[in-house]
């Protein structure tokens, strides 16, 4: 049996893409996979999949220092077949597997360059700087790896040009995970938005829209904030009194938010990570039925308006926010169409059944390659 060890220093052992997608899949399909975590929360066994933690340590600092330490440590014990990572930190971690003749992949969920240049607490020369130092390592670093997997086709294409062994894994959603939304009629008059809260996400802006709705219409915000100076700006705001503030949920918490709603929110601001992005919540939206209002960008739209299910708006603007969510709630008829075209084109392209065999077909070969190399 191959064995796989998924690694990871920052994000949850229930992550929806490492655990509940690949870690999951890649075990239902025969592989022996092991997720190295830093949670704090001890080792486990959960669906198939062994979880083997190394501890949490405060700060981002202790992080990056010591706990990818910790994870190389971790994982080299284990002495798996194949070692698959997914936070940028463990880069470092990566090329000292490889120079000890492991096989390596390296999991890209973001552009991390491009997402350096809209860092608000960077100052102007360190956008500028960090993005191209970052960027010139990873080249260095991923060309040398025995694969890459991305979370979109355009991290894919510039991942394409450094490794030719890479390919697109999109975060789309598991279909049956939030179908069953309640009946339309029972819907309330009510908007959601999922998922991680801070300004460049655009919550300024949806919290001002409350203002601005003629239909009354509620924001659903479910989700930790992740930036303490838009918390406090949005809180002290009008327009908060029209935000239902349901913090951190569970997977069934969300979809219980999902299922009352009118409408899906993902209004993120034009910034160069963003804009060619595939947001998680906005395939989730679509999955369970309901339209999405989102922003205006090029790709975006050619999925929202392509499929006809949702409007498109200017982020930064939030009288057309107002508008669409007014639009949406005061026309049901409209709104239930386009959700039930947007949960067609779930079930006909934008699934994790689809994902999840490339999935299994990249391991595959990658499995073959070194059972090969063992055998010789």
């Amino acid at each position: 049996m191959c064995r796989i060890a998924h690694l990871t220093s920052a994000h949850p052992r229930n992550d929806p893409r490492i655990f509940i997608k690949q870690c999951r899949t890649l075990a239902a399909n025969g592989y022996d996979v092991t997720l190295v975590v830093a949670d704090g929360k001890g080792d486990a066994r959960m669906d198939g999949v062994a979880i083997a933690d190394v501890g949490r340590l405060p700060g981002r600092l202790q992080r990056i220092l010591k706990t990818t330490q910790r994870v190389f440590d971790r994982a080299l014990a284990l002495d798996a077949d194949i070692y698959h990572f997914h936070d940028p930190e463990l880069i470092p971690a990566g090329l000292k597997l490889k120079r000890r003749g492991k096989t390596v992949i390296f999991d890209s969920h973001e552009d991390v360059s491009r997402q350096l240049q809209g860092k608000p607490y960077l100052g102007p020369v360190a956008r500028r700087v960090l993005p191209a130092l970052f960027s010139a390592y990873e080249r260095f670093a991923c060309s040398r790896f025995d694969g890459i997997v991305t979370a979109t086709p355009f991290i894919r294409d510039a991942f394409l040009k450094i490794n030719p062994v890479t390919v697109d894994i999109n975060n789309f959603p598991i279909i049956d995970e939030f179908a069953g939304a309640e009946s339309w009629s029972m819907k309330r008059n009510e908007v959601c938005y999922v998922g991680a809260i801070s300004g460049i996400r655009g919550i300024r802006q949806l919290v001002e829209a409350g203002t601005l709705l003629r239909s009354g219409a509620r924001l659903n915000l479910a989700g930790r904030f992740f930036d303490p100076a838009a918390e406090a700006e949005v809180r002290a705001h009008p327009g908060w009194q029209h935000v239902s503030d349901l913090g951190f949920l569970d997977r069934a918490g969300i979809r219980d938010v999902m299922s009352r709603s009118v409408a899906g929110m993902v209004t993120l601001l034009p910034l160069p990570n963003h804009i060619d992005s595939l947001p998680t919540k906005m395939f989730e939206y679509m999955s369970s039925g309901i339209p999405v209002i989102a922003s205006d960008f090029p790709l975006w739209r050619d999925i929202i308006e392509g499929n006809r299910c949702g409007i498109c708006v200017d982020p930064l603007d939030p009288h057309a926010i107002a508008a669409a969510i007014d639009h949406l709630v005061t026309h049901p008829h409209i709104a239930r169409s386009m959700g039930e075209r947007g949960r067609q084109a779930v079930l006909e392209k934008y699934n994790w059944g689809i994902e999840a065999a490339r999935l299994t077909d990249f391991y595959g070969a990658r499995a073959h390659v070194k059972q090969a190399i063992a055998t010789f």
